[in-house]
C-alpha cells in the first residue's frame, strides 16, 4: 500500500504561482511513477504531468506544457508541480497518483493509488 497527502493548494490571481507536494508513504517511493490529475466542478478528471520512477522521463498535458513542471525527491519520498503562468481555467482540484508502471502514462485507470486532493484557486 501507498499514502499520498497533497499539499500546497491554494488561491492566486492569474498570472501568479504556486507548487503543490504530494508526500508518499508506504512502499518504496522510489519504484513508483508518479501522476497529477485535476479535476474541475462539473468535468471530468484530467491528466496534467507524470514522472517515472527510472531516469527522469517526464509527460504533460499540452494545457499545462511549458508552464507546469513535475520533479520528485526519492529521498523525501515527495513529488512536486510547479505551476507558473496560472490560469482561471486551471481551478480544480489536484490529485497525486501512484503506479508500478514504468512510464509516464497518463490514463487515470493505470494508477493504483490516489490521494484525497488539493484545491487550486486562480482568480482573474
Amino acid at each position: 500500500q501507498v499514502q499520498l497527502v497533497e499539499s500546497g493548494g491554494g488561491l492566486v490571481q492569474a498570472g501568479g504561482s504556486l507548487r503543490v507536494s504530494c508526500a508518499a508513504s508506504g512502499r518504496t517511493f522510489s519504484r513508483y511513477t508518479m501522476g497529477w490529475f485535476r479535476q474541475a466542478p462539473g468535468k471530468e478528471r484530467e491528466f496534467v504531468a507524470a514522472i517515472i520512477w527510472l531516469g527522469s522521463g517526464t509527460r504533460y498535458s499540452d494545457s499545462v506544457k511549458g508552464r507546469f513542471t513535475i520533479s520528485r525527491d526519492n529521498a523525501k519520498n515527495t513529488v512536486y508541480l510547479q505551476m507558473n503562468s496560472l490560469k482561471p481555467e486551471d481551478t480544480a482540484v489536484y490529485y497525486c497518483a501512484a503506479t508500478v508502471i514504468n512510464a509516464a502514462v497518463s490514463t487515470s485507470g493505470e494508477y493504483d493509488y490516489w490521494g484525497q486532493g488539493t484545491q487550486v484557486t486562480v482568480s482573474s
